[in-house]
């Protein structure tokens, strides 16, 4: 490998002057790239050398683009049979945050320089959330380019975009007063519902995948099986933490019973269906149930008038507040962590405190602290 200077005379005189690197590459083939500036071939040139030594050259003729890595980075994830709202996400994610802002670049002249400038591009255009969402999916993309071979490392790998507490989502829990606001205004087919979503603290997903076979009335527990899509299909939890059996109260119990005697039959026994026995759809139930719900129980806010003068109710909570509701009464009866992460079905500790460590507190505990160690540094 070596670099030479090059000049030559432009077409309208101008001198022209340039850095190229001559090269073979790991074949033995020769090769040349040429840069503007000595430094820039100087760099390329230690790079290019590292990666022919350890065979995982790939010269800029012979390099796909990142559109291109993305739409094999896609068939991958589809050939694994992930879900659909997975694969239709990261395609989302391709499509509308990777390929319109770096598609047109070549694997083999991205560096971290240019992954930076790309991660500042989103946080300018993007919000800081979907940013985030935008460079995970870059890497992953690169990842998938270097283990099929196609570039010699992923230049993305590092490069985040980190968000502050203030962009964290804060979780809503639904107050006592608006879940027994709930509860009452709930109609029979509904009401068993919202009572086991409150007490079980079950995902959206995994209430309309339950089944009754899951649910043994006399021991009075539930267990998570499988799930349903927002696309109705029905699957497993998403990871093994989804599987796992919760203890549920005598209420419950007796509400599910009583539910049990009317509600539609179907071929998948299921224990929440739609009228005809078949998967509900979340949509649906959000927007002709559990919303209409909150406004009748008056858990909305006024954010307008319609054009008749009438005021616009906006309901306050999604179903997934619910589930908050519930890890929230756990924590106030002084639930252990390990526990409190099973029963909420997440993979780990660390998310669960991530989740649910502002509401873990020991008032008591904290005011006794506080007194003996008073006591020791003044007595």
């Amino acid at each position: 490998m070596a670099i030479r200077k090059r000049a030559w005379t432009a077409p309208d005189g101008t001198p022209k002057q340039a850095w190229q690197v001559d090269y073979r590459d790991q074949s033995g083939k020769r090769r040349s790239k040429q840069f503007s500036r000595k430094k820039d071939a100087e760099a390329w040139f230690t790079q290019a050398g590292w990666e022919v030594s350890k065979g995982v050259h790939t010269p800029d003729s012979q390099s796909v683009t990142v559109a291109a890595a993305a739409d094999l980075w896609i068939a991958k994830v589809e050939a694994d049979d992930r879900e659909r709202s997975t694969v239709d996400q990261y395609k989302r994610l391709s499509r509308l945050h990777v390929k319109p802002l770096i598609g047109g670049e070549k694997l083999s002249r991205l560096n971290r320089p240019a992954i930076e400038s790309y991660r500042d591009e989103l946080l300018k255009t993007r919000s800081r959330a979907m940013a985030a969402k935008a460079m995970r999916a870059l890497s992953s993309i690169l990842g998938d380019a270097e283990r099929r071979g196609l570039v010699a490392q992923n230049v993305a790998r590092n490069v985040k975009v980190t968000r502050s507490g203030r962009d964290k989502p804060k979780v809503e829990i639904p107050t006592r007063k608006e879940l027994k606001a709930l509860i009452d205004h709930a109609d029979d087919d509904l009401r068993p519902l919202v009572l086991t979503a409150i007490f079980t603290g079950l995902r959206a997903s995994e209430l309309l995948g339950l089944r009754w076979q899951d649910v043994d009335l006399k021991a009075a527990t539930l267990t998570v099986a499988q799930r349903a899509d927002r696309y109705r299909q029905l699957g497993p939890p998403k990871s093994d933490a989804g599987y796992r059996t919760l203890p549920i109260p005598p209420a419950l119990v007796s509400e599910l019973k009583a539910w049990k005697r009317r509600c539609p039959i179907g071929a998948l026994d299921l224990v929440f269906p739609n009228t005809q026995g078949g998967v509900a759809e979340y949509v649906h139930v959000m927007r002709r149930r559990f919303r209409p719900l909150q406004v009748a129980a008056g858990v909305c806010d006024e954010v307008g008038q319609d054009k008749a003068g009438k005021p616009v109710l906006k309901p306050r909570y999604g179903l997934h507040s619910l589930r908050h509701a519930a890890a929230s009464a756990w924590i106030k009866q002084r639930i252990d962590l390990k526990r409190l992460q099973t029963w909420i079905g997440h993979s780990s500790i660390q998310v669960t405190l991530d989740t649910y460590g502002h509401l873990i507190a020991d008032i008591e505990g904290d005011a006794a602290l506080i007194a003996a160690a008073e006591k020791e540094l003044l007595s």
